[in-house]
């Protein structure tokens, strides 16, 4: 029994003994830990931290307990979130100090005005966090106004096309159920399925347009481009132009220098070509002229169409090569178009690694310009020993 008691205590006087241990060690583990912390200043950044910043995509911003700001990435400055050592926005200074005061890490959405004038406000998605135990703050901006505005130009363009299908798909119901109603009418009959006749081509004319958007817009390059003469795309493009035109009495012009070649595929450009055309017959007065024009230029090569219409106002001339965009609905919708044709001229151009520009003033005409690059480097005319196509067509 002795020695039963003599093991236990020698037992339990282990145990304490290695408790007695454990919590020396815990305690020096624990007085470790805090020493770092303990010997960062309040207006300096805890170590590692500036390297983080360096890297972050986003624009960040570190305050100390005052608001100071210790340290702001370069993109901070740039969208003028902070200057000097003030950050700028009112909302993010708010959020810091919620956070500074209970320690809980924010996230937001906030708008800033532009710093610089014209400039439109800028849309960040924001987080905020404490830093440290000197009341720092880490503050990121992320700029969701790109990402904002391509969910905008997706819903519009969704709400646009079910709009515009809508459109000739309810006339061409409606105009079958008048026939229907008037089959002893034979002059009725006529003058309605002319009508139908009419939306169907619409209707045509809109999924064509939108399969050849889908087709082009992705920023893919051309499967396989080729030489393309300037002149026999241009004579292509007002062959298929020439009804509209004659219907209103407008003359279409090829002019500028022959011989030239671009780089590219020869069939889109002729639909490039072609909206170009029928945009400045749709738009023009009767018994007026278009001129299509080549001329070189550099590494490049430049394909005008010039008309005498109406003219875009200034302040829409930034948005018409936008899907569906109208400068005056009620007229676009009047002549027939799909809203489609220089949002496709567009795409077209960047597939070509080109630009499409315009130049317009009211009541004096527009001119755009397909700017695309030149076979060979060179924009350089190449004699022909064919008969010019654009003088034969005439």
């Amino acid at each position: 029994m002795n020695e039963l008691l003599a093991s236990l205590t020698a037992l339990a006087g282990f145990v304490v003994g290695a408790f007695a241990v454990l919590a020396i060690r815990n305690h020096g583990d624990n007085r470790r830990a805090l020493e770092p912390a303990e010997t960062v200043e309040p207006g300096v950044l805890p170590q590692g931290v500036a390297s983080v910043l360096a890297v972050l995509p986003s624009s960040a911003v570190v305050l100390d307990h005052t608001d100071r700001v210790l340290r702001a990435s370069s993109a901070a400055r740039a969208f003028g979130l902070v200057k000097g050592d003030h950050l700028m926005a009112a909302e993010l200074l708010a959020l810091a100090r919620q956070v500074r005061r209970d320690g809980e890490i924010r996230e937001s959405e906030i708008e800033v005005a532009g710093h610089k004038f014209g400039l439109e406000a800028t849309t960040f998605a924001v987080r905020v966090a404490p830093l440290g135990s000197h009341g720092q703050v880490l503050v990121l901006a992320e700029d969701q106004t790109e990402r904002r505005r391509v969910e905008a130009v997706r819903r519009d363009f969704v709400a646009n096309v079910s709009h515009e299908l809508k459109t000739p798909v309810g006339a061409l119901s409606l105009l079958a159920e008048t026939i229907q109603d008037a089959a002893d009418d034979p002059e009725a009959v006529t003058r309605f399925a002319g009508r139908m006749q009419h939306e169907a081509a619409r209707l045509t004319y809109l999924v064509q347009d939108l399969i050849t958007l889908s087709r082009i817009q992705g920023g893919e390059p051309i499967p396989t481009p080729g030489p393309v003469p300037v002149d026999e795309t241009v004579h292509e493009a007002i062959d298929r132009c020439n009804t509209k035109a004659a219907a209103k009495d407008i003359t279409l012009v090829a002019g500028g220098t022959q011989g030239l070649r671009v780089w590219g595929d020869d069939e889109l450009l002729v639909t490039a070509l072609r909206n170009l055309i029928d945009n400045a017959v749709a738009y023009s007065p009767e018994h007026t002229r278009v001129v299509v024009s080549a001329r070189p230029a550099g590494d490049a090569v430049e394909v005008s169409v010039s008309d005498q219409g109406i003219g875009i106002p200034e302040s829409a001339q930034e948005r018409i090569f936008e899907r569906f965009f109208r400068v005056d609905a009620a007229r676009s919708r009047a002549t027939g178009g799909t809203g489609l044709g220089l949002a496709i001229v567009k795409h077209v151009s960047v597939a070509h690694g080109g630009e499409v520009t315009v130049w317009s003033k009211e009541g004096s005409g527009s001119t755009f310009t397909l700017r695309l690059p030149a076979f060979g480097g060179t924009a350089v005319a190449v004699p022909s020993t064919n008969t010019n196509p654009l003088e034969a067509a005439k």
